[in-house]
């Protein structure tokens, strides 16, 4: 059953049925759901050994969308419309540990959370997607197109550097060290989450405004994304894999999972940036092309920040459209 609450996803109608706990606690306590009602639908699927929380709107090829931190399928609304509009499948993923999915306590290697993306492609029923990431998700988009590339059509990278380029970011770069500081903050035990979660997650509020361009996010999304944080676990699941990112540097997986993203790409690639993003800086993404052999377009967005699905909607869709019509199968 969907959640009765209006399109925004703030309403206050009685609470959805949903097989996670932490969001029936969630919506108990503050009246929010994590399954907005809308032109989409919700559903949980079945996928690399967790349940996961879909939203879906329109028919046609499949393009599923993965958000990135601190965020949730909410945060591809925008272009969930336009592609069910322009006659494509959207289906907006919860990633493991966020939003309406499970919060396993372990799985947030990048390995498998790419395998997790992989898999609720094949338990939509299809054999393969345009794959679309932002973030975190846009990271593991690259890894789910190296280790699965059968099943990924195209692909479309969103303020996320390549693995690679990212790695070697962190190791030598002291500006994007810097712009990373949050992550680093993230490696403490448990003094994190809470502070994450502190003040009705006044400190996600903080992030958001300080990693956007001049169009800032509009006060509805700020307060759906502190919800998102709130709720029960959110806040240690979600940063468990910049966990592993950074502890990960000299360990035996960690050297052994860069070593596997040196594995071309070979899904046509659409590469987005926002020229002012604080978070993840424009040379640290810029030159992936070097790890695709298939057509790869790298596109940079002058005063747009870390969210240009949010801060540049309708740019974003069109650049998006254009590149899945270019490469339907």
């Amino acid at each position: 059953m969907d959640a009765t609450v209006d399109p925004s996803g703030q309403g206050t109608a009685p609470v959805a049925k949903t097989t996670s706990g932490a969001s029936a606690l969630t919506t108990r306590a503050t009246g929010w759901n994590v399954r907005a009602a809308g032109p989409w639908t919700h559903r949980d699927l079945a996928a690399n050994g967790a349940r996961f929380h879909i939203a879906e709107q329109g028919e046609g090829p499949l393009v599923l969308l993965v958000h990135g931190w601190p965020q949730y399928w909410w945060a591809w609304r925008h272009q969930m419309a336009a592609l069910a509009q322009a006659g494509y499948r959207a289906v907006a993923l919860d990633l493991r540990g966020m939003g309406g999915s499970d919060r396993t306590p372990r799985g947030y290697d990048p390995t498998n959370l790419a395998l997790d993306i992989t898999g609720v492609i094949r338990s939509l029923g299809e054999h393969s997607a345009h794959l679309v990431g932002h973030d975190s998700g846009g990271s593991l988009a690259w890894v789910a197109a190296v280790m699965r590339p059968s099943v990924i059509q195209s692909l479309t990278v969103v303020s996320a550097a390549h693995p690679r380029h990212l790695r070697r970011a962190l190791l030598k770069d002291r500006r994007q060290m810097a712009a990373f500081d949050h992550v680093l903050g993230f490696q403490r035990p448990w003094i994190p989450e809470r502070r994450l979660v502190a003040e009705d997650a006044a400190q996600i509020a903080q992030y958001l405004a300080d990693w956007t361009g001049p169009n800032q996010l509009d006060a509805q999304a700020v307060e759906n994304y502190r919800n998102a944080m709130r709720i029960p676990s959110t806040a240690h699941c979600s940063i468990e894999p910049y966990r592993w990112l950074i502890r990960s540097m000299g360990r035996p997986d960690g050297i052994q999972f860069a070593r596997r993203m040196k594995k071309p790409v070979t899904a046509p690639t659409l590469h987005i940036q926002g020229a002012a993003d604080p978070v993840l800086l424009a040379h640290t993404a810029l030159g992936a092309g070097e790890y695709v052999e298939a057509p790869y377009r790298w596109r940079l967005l002058p005063g747009v920040g870390h969210f240009p699905h949010e801060e540049a909607p309708e740019e974003l869709s069109a650049e998006l459209l254009a590149w899945v019509q270019q490469h339907k199968r």
